[in-house]
Order: structure tokens, then C-alpha cells, then sequence
């Protein structure tokens, strides 16, 4: 079952051929998490949802509150008994019409509930491996740091990482700096300082990047700072971790033939559990 604009339908052709997320990639959407049939972080999931329709002109509805947004995803979630632990996909896009001048601003919606395995976030001792995806890069714009349905980039470095028997890649802005994962913001342990790329470099506002830039700052002799990394700081790192909403902390074990500790992502990883 999906919620389309507040009706729950089955999955199976929903979709009109002239809808514009699938034509021009003229949506953006929203990853969240529940647990115990609370979304995680909702009132910064809900404030990047809006900022990100205003960034590309979209007609935010009336209806569009955050109480509302809350009741059509929990909603769902029941509809698909998953409200203990859920995946939510959250995406609004314009209103078929036009080619790429839109002939209307208003939107439509769809949110997709799917079961999660665990509720709490966990680290798994499997090696975890990336590398850097150089193919495209990532322009250093506003337009990069929402997530809309265009996402050639990190789908064409996934196909990259899975050729290569990579578990994830890193990807680069136009400046030739290192941004985030495929998936997720990334953070860099140096001496006894975290640095995770600025949002004006082009990386994701992340949900979860904000918590433990929170986390961080309250934890005594270790610094925060963000800031341009570069390929060759990576390999001068002692740790480097990838952060998402659905996995909480993903810790790179290997980059080329440099090995990672993960002391400090499972400490970020335990104080990040008690907030749920």
C-alpha cells in the first residue's frame, strides 16, 4: 500500500506516463525512520521538506503542516504494519503539464512505508570498503544540498561500487574535494578533531549529520570543525564514518590501503541510540 495524496492504494500502477518527477526528475523527497510509531527527528525532516520545495518553486499546499505530514506517514506505516520499525519514503513532485516549463506549481504527494529489521541503529563487523567515484562530480550549488528525484550521480557511482566490490564510494564536487558517501554525509577523525565537509560545499543537509554535530560539540577534548577535505586528508585520518538516517553510522574500515578504526563512530552510535 501507498498514501497518494492522502488515499491508501496499492502500489501497482499509481503512476501517470506524464508525471514530471519521472520525466524531468521534478520532485524531491524526504528518508525518514520510525520507531515505536514515532518518526525520528520529524521537525527537521519537516522544515527540510519545505525548505527544499521552496528552493525549486514548488506551491506549498495549505494543508501542509507538520501535524498533517505526521498523520499521513504514520498513517501508512499501520496501513503496512510496520509502525514498530519503518523505512519512509516522503516524495512530493509537480503536477503533470508542460515540458520543462511546468504549467502548473502545485504538487502532489506519495509516501511509501516498508518494515525495517531492527529499531536501534548497530554496527556490523563486516569490512566496509569505499573509494572514490571520479566519473561525475558534484556541482557546488543549493541545489545539492536537497534531495530531489535526480540522483544520476549516486546511482551511477553504486553501479561503479558494486563492479569494483566496493561497499560505498565518495564523491567529489566540481573543486575536486571530497563531499559525502552515496548515501550518507561523511566525517573524518583527525588527531582529536571531527571534520565533516560544509553545506556549501555541496553535500546533503543531513538529519543525522546535525545530531552528531550536536553530539560532538558536548564531548570534552574533541573538536568540530566543518571544512573542505580534500582526497589526500583521508588517508591522514584515523577514522572516517558515513552517516544516514536509516543506519544511523556506517564506519569505513578501508580506503585504497589504508585501514580505519571504529572507536569513536560506535561511541556516536551509542550516544545517537539514547536520543531514540
Amino acid at each position: 500500500m501507498i498514501n497518494y495524496n492522502g488515499k491508501l492504494l496499492p502500489s501497482e500502477g499509481f503512476l501517470s506516463p506524464s508525471n514530471r518527477s519521472f520525466l524531468y526528475g521534478d520532485g524531491v523527497f524526504e528518508t525518514l525512520k520510525i520507531v515505536n510509531n514515532k518518526i525520528l527527528f520529524l521537525e527537521d525532516h519537516y522544515f527540510r521538506l519545505m525548505a527544499s520545495m521552496r528552493i525549486v518553486r514548488m506551491q506549498i499546499p495549505n494543508n501542509f503542516t507538520l501535524e498533517f505530514i505526521e498523520d499521513q506517514i504514520l498513517s501508512i506505516a499501520a496501513a503496512n504494519d510496520c509502525v514498530d520499525s519503518a523505512r519512509i519514503r516522503f516524495t512530493v513532485y509537480r503536477n503533470d503539464g508542460g515540458f520543462y516549463t511546468p504549467e502548473t506549481r502545485t504538487v502532489s504527494y506519495v509516501i511509501q512505508a516498508s518494515k525495517l529489521e531492527s529499531k536501534y541503529y548497530y554496527i556490523s563487523d563486516v569490512a566496509y570498503e569505499v573509494d572514490l567515484y571520479k566519473d561525475f562530480f558534484v556541482a557546488k550549488q543549493l541545489l545539492s544540498t536537497i534531495k530531489t528525484t535526480n540522483k544520476m550521480i549516486n546511482i551511477t557511482g553504486s553501479i561503479f561500487a558494486q563492479e569494483n566490490d566496493l561497499q560505498n564510494c565518495l564523491l567529489l564536487n566540481n573543486e575536486k574535494n571530497v563531499i559525502e558517501a552515496l548515501n550518507g554525509n561523511l566525517f573524518m577523525l583527525l588527531d582529536k578533531v571531527l571534520i565533516t565537509p560544509p553545506i556549501e560545499d555541496g553535500c546533503l543537509n543531513g538529519i543525522i549529520r546535525k545530531q552528531v554535530l550536536s553530539i560532538v560539540r558536548k564531548i570534552e577534548g574533541l573538536e568540530v570543525v566543518e571544512k573542505s577535505i580534500s582526497p589526500f586528508d583521508l588517508q591522514k585520518a584515523s577514522e572516517l564514518f558515513i552517516t544516514n538516517i536509516i543506519t544511523g553510522i556506517e564506519p569505513i574500515t578501508q580506503y585504497r590501503k589504508k585501514n580505519y578504526g571504529t572507536e569513536l563512530a560506535k561511541e556516536m552510535l551509542n550516544k545517537l541510540n539514547e536520543l531514540i
